[in-house]
């Protein structure tokens, strides 16, 4: 498994998220989730504009193996899509802390919420799960 970047805060559901500069939250599925479904096959994700609420399903991330729902961490707006990941989920797979990102949130509270785990917390959680 690749090493956790520090700048990530994941939720217990395996996404992360990322702090932009311009307020905006980044989200995607952790490294230890793509690998557990296994090569990504489809990506179904929320038009932009859409309202969300934190722990409500907002993608759908299709493997060989399984479906699986992205939950949102925060309540928000979507703001921008990974438009890349229509032709090419394997994104994903390939890069889940970069180029395969999701979508953009702007949150309805600002800033991330007080449930996510820092990167070390977050590699505790998966060791506790095997």
């Amino acid at each position: 498994m690749s090493e956790i970047p520090a700048d990530l805060h994941f939720a217990e559901t395996h996404e992360w998220v990322r702090e932009l500069d311009d307020g905006t939250l980044e989200l995607g599925i952790s490294e230890h989730a793509q690998a557990s479904l296994g090569d990504l096959v489809y990506v179904e994700l929320p038009e932009v504009g859409a309202e969300v609420s934190a722990g409500e399903g907002l993608a759908v991330v299709e493997s060989t193996k399984a479906a699986s729902d992205v939950y949102s961490p925060v309540d928000g707006e979507i703001v921008a899509v990974n438009e890349a990941l229509t032709d090419s989920p394997e994104l994903v797979n390939q890069d889940s802390y970069g180029d395969g990102w999701l979508v953009r949130i702007k949150p309805a509270d600002g800033g991330l919420p007080a449930n996510l785990m820092d990167a070390g917390h977050y590699a505790a959680h998966i060791d506790s799960e095997s």
